[in-house]
């Protein structure tokens, strides 16, 4: 009995556990194709009807064209999530396209709710990725066309072209809406600012600077 009772007991924690650690939910049916007309707002998206799913749900056109990447960090990503895909709705995986210009840079950011896996298809990019505290290890890459990288989820990670010529990545995220936050964007252009002594003391460094910097976002 006391045996049966921890085979229960051990299932109902693996269990738990799974899905604690799951991007996002599994999917209850074959698909669950986004209804755009819905005033329904649930975790995710509420489902269409089946009869009234076609093939164009789950598909998309226009990855084998580059992003415009003049820009201040000469890049551009491209997603293809439920945003773009309503038939991703609760598939729990997504990709992108990242475009980088020589020197251009996808800065330091984290997706909070997926894993991504990049694969170079054009040039050279330098990687890394950041711990979460109190160690902050730094781990880092070159990668070449062909070589494949992994950023664990919700850690703070960037590609960087440090090449002349241009770069472009694919990646694959384990979510159907993987989110993205930029560091410098969200924290020195939050709306409203974030306090400027807040910063200051964060970074240690004056308010002028601060202010110089937030100018910049």
């Amino acid at each position: 009995m006391a045996t049966r009772a921890t085979l229960l007991i051990s299932a109902i924690l693996a269990l738990s556990c799974f899905r604690a650690i799951a991007s996002d939910p599994s999917p209850l049916q074959d698909f669950c194709v986004v209804d755009k007309m819905s005033k329904v707002r649930v975790n995710g998206f509420p489902c269409k009807d089946a009869k009234d799913v076609v093939a164009e749900d789950f598909f998309f056109s226009g990855l084998q064209m580059a992003g415009n990447t003049t820009n201040k960090q000469g890049s551009a990503v491209t997603p293809v999530n439920v945003a773009q895909i309503a038939g991703l709705n609760t598939l729990g995986i997504s990709l992108a396209r990242i475009d980088y210009a020589p020197y251009g840079l996808n800065p330091p950011h984290t997706h909070p709710r997926a894993t991504e896996i990049l694969t170079v298809l054009e040039g050279s990019l330098y990687v890394g990725f950041v711990t979460s505290n109190p160690d902050n290890k730094l781990f880092t890459k070159v990668l070449n066309k062909g070589d494949v990288f992994v950023f664990p989820e919700g850690l703070v990670h960037f590609q960087f072209n440090y090449g002349t010529s241009k770069a472009v990545a694919l990646a694959g995220l384990s979510s159907q809406n993987p989110g993205v936050i930029t560091v410098a964007n969200a924290v020195f252009g939050s709306k409203p600012s974030i306090s400027d002594d807040i910063l200051a003391k964060a970074f240690q460094v004056d308010k002028k600077t601060i202010d110089h910097i937030q100018a910049q976002f």
